[in-house]
């Protein structure tokens, strides 16, 4: 019997005082079976940072030809295209064959820190690439506030943010490798 994946219902009030940007999304996100709580958690991380009326979750883990997140303009161009862990550069270059603009977002520890500096010179020479790093230990503290509910309020200043569930509360630091 193949597994199914788990639904989370979510609610986030996004407050981004770099963009201006305030509202209020209510989400159904489906969590592969293979996919970590603390990997679903970075998913609506990046969701809240670039957070759009046209910004969507696409199929994710289980395809190979799309990304986590991306935001397709009305005539269809890719304006954003969000990846998360550790991508090969190949698949990185794709991306930036297709989209206008690639974000990473890394996270955890050491094989994050080694994928880093193995590709950052390669890395380095793209263009319309960012690179942003949450480092050990918040991204166990951030599957914490994993739940099949979520109800988020998050407060967002260029690399921080900062959230809280109503009981806990969570100030977190990107730090951009690129």
């Amino acid at each position: 019997m193949a597994l199914t994946a788990t639904l989370h219902k979510v609610r986030m009030n996004i407050s981004d005082l770099h963009r201006h940007y305030y509202q209020e999304h209510s989400l159904t996100v489906a969590q592969h079976p293979s996919e970590t709580n603390t990997r679903l958690m970075v998913r609506l991380l990046a969701f809240m940072r670039h957070a759009d009326e046209d910004l969507s979750f696409t199929k994710g883990l289980s395809t190979d030809d799309e990304p986590e997140l991306w935001q397709k303009s009305p005539d269809g161009r890719i304006l954003l295209w969000v990846e998360l862990g550790e991508p090969s550069v190949k698949r990185i270059k794709q991306a930036l064959s297709r989209a206008e603009q690639v974000v990473v977002y890394s996270y955890g520890g050491r094989s994050a820190q080694e994928w880093w500096n193995k590709h950052q010179t390669e890395l380095g020479l793209l263009p319309r690439l960012q690179i942003y790093h949450l480092a050990d230990p918040q991204p166990a503290q951030l599957s914490e506030l994993c739940a099949r509910s979520i109800d988020l309020f998050a407060t967002l200043q260029e690399s921080e943010v900062q959230l809280t569930d109503g009981e806990h509360s969570l100030d977190l630091m990107l730090d951009q490798w690129r």
